[in-house]
């Protein structure tokens, strides 16, 4: 709106601006969790399986391991952890060195 004052200027009327929220947003995609499964074998014995988790997997108590084992046994695997590659290859490669037998690293 413009009006004209008494000096013969013309004054502008400024009212509020209202900007429109930008319709796309940055959409983060996290980064993948892999599973860790270990097999059944002929050839560990459930100690070794159990101590062997219980060792190598984080914050994994001795019961749980041995429930672990159990599956692992029962119903021919088990997913022992899962969580980022980096460290789902580094716990792989401790258990199979540990000589567990392993299936490849998985996404989840």
């Amino acid at each position: 709106m413009r009006m004209m004052s008494s000096t013969g200027v013309q004054a502008v009327s400024s009212a509020p601006t209202v900007t429109k929220e930008r319709d796309q947003q940055t959409t983060r995609k996290l980064y993948p969790n892999y599973k860790i499964i270990v097999l059944n074998d002929d050839f560990n014995t459930f100690e070794h399986v159990a101590k062997t988790l219980a060792k190598y997997i984080p914050n994994l108590s001795p019961d749980q391991a041995w429930q672990l084992t159990n599956q692992i046994h029962f119903e021919g695997q088990a997913v022992v952890w899962v969580g980022p590659l980096e460290q789902a290859e580094l716990y792989h490669s401790q258990l199979t060195r540990a000589g567990l037998t392993m299936a490849p690293l998985e996404k989840a």
